[in-house]
């Protein structure tokens, strides 16, 4: 059975984005800056396709039919098309020992608070270990005071 003219316009189209759209796309190549950082265009990529059409016969006001055809081909009329959008959505950049995903939309508050909780932990841990070693200098020199005023 031979394949209808329909699945070769939907082949076509669809090599078609597989060349255009790949991880590559999504994931960009990475730019080295001078001073050994590395930044990685990440996008988003969106596409759309659609495919149609049909068999006709030679004279619509005829009383010819498929089945009085002899040879069972008609004409066939048909189309297909694509689209793909791509739009930036953040840029990794790695480098002196951190990595940091700097998205494109700056005004999303709820990314930029999830960028902060780190540094917010680190420094909660900072003052933990602060007041922890004052508070034990602080009992040393008590004792300190302590065993000094027993001596006596």
């Amino acid at each position: 059975m031979s394949s209808h003219p329909i699945e070769g316009l939907m082949t076509t189209a669809m090599q078609s984005i597989k060349e255009m759209v790949d991880v590559n796309t999504i994931v960009g190549d990475a730019v080295q800056a001078p001073d050994g950082t590395v930044i990685i265009p990440i996008s988003k990529v969106s596409f759309g396709f659609a495919a149609g059409g049909g068999d006709y016969g030679e004279d619509s006001d005829s009383n010819n039919s498929r089945e009085d055809k002899s040879d069972g081909k008609f004409p066939f009329a048909g189309g297909s098309g694509a689209g793909v959008s791509i739009n930036p959505v953040a840029f990794m950049v790695c480098g002196q020992n951190h990595v940091k995903l700097l998205p494109v939309n700056v005004n999303s508050s709820v990314e930029k608070i999830l960028d902060m909780v780190p540094e917010l932990v680190q420094k909660a841990n900072e003052m933990i270990n602060e007041k922890m070693s004052k508070s034990k200098s602080d009992n040393c020199k008590q004792k300190k005071e302590e065993n000094e005023k027993g001596k006596e």
